[in-house]
């Protein structure tokens, strides 16, 4: 039986299974509560994180194989793509949120990671398009730096809006 405040959550440290959890506190958005834990074997703290599992998703990779879905895997990826950019983590988390509603809302229980990997890049191109370039050269696997110019002109002019090209500068030999 398991006492009120002592839920079963096997210890890091220690591997212990009970732990008691010391507060919880619900994420901005209420989509995730964060627990802090306490072992009662060890004594050491850590933090839980829970959230909803909409479905079991299971991503059919290129080669045939079926691994299920990860959502650490999927923020690592874009947490590398968008580096050193200005994007919170936050907002990160906000988009893989939208992302798994999308793929919840399709009903498939089955989704190739092309599939994944195109609506990634949507929602990069939304948030950063350095990011989304990172992103896409990766995941397609650019050979060459034709592959670059080709994604970036395929670009709508709507979407991307370049700062002036500064003014040239004059030679300096043909002035002496």
């Amino acid at each position: 039986m398991i006492r009120k405040g002592l839920l079963r959550m096997r210890c890091p440290f220690c591997g212990a299974a009970n732990s008691s959890v010391k507060d919880s506190r619900p994420s901005d958005d209420d989509s995730v509560i964060r627990r802090r834990r306490a072992c009662e074997s060890c004594g050491s703290r850590f933090t839980t994180f829970e959230r909803v599992q909409l479905r079991e998703i299971t991503v059919i990779k290129r080669d045939g194989r079926q691994v299920a879905f990860d959502r650490e895997k999927l923020i690592r990826s874009v947490k590398i793509a968008t580096r050193k950019r200005g994007v919170g983590a936050d907002q990160i988390d906000h988009m893989v949120d939208r992302l798994l509603h999308r793929l919840d809302a399709s009903g498939e229980n089955e989704i190739a990671s092309a599939v994944i990997g195109e609506m990634v890049m949507e929602e990069l191109a939304k948030l950063d398009l350095v990011s989304y370039i990172r992103f896409a050269s990766v995941y397609r696997d650019f050979r060459d730096v034709r592959d670059f110019g080709r994604l970036i002109a395929a670009l709508t002019p709507a979407t991307v809006t370049f700062p002036p090209s500064p003014p040239p500068q004059e030679d300096r030999r043909d002035a002496e």
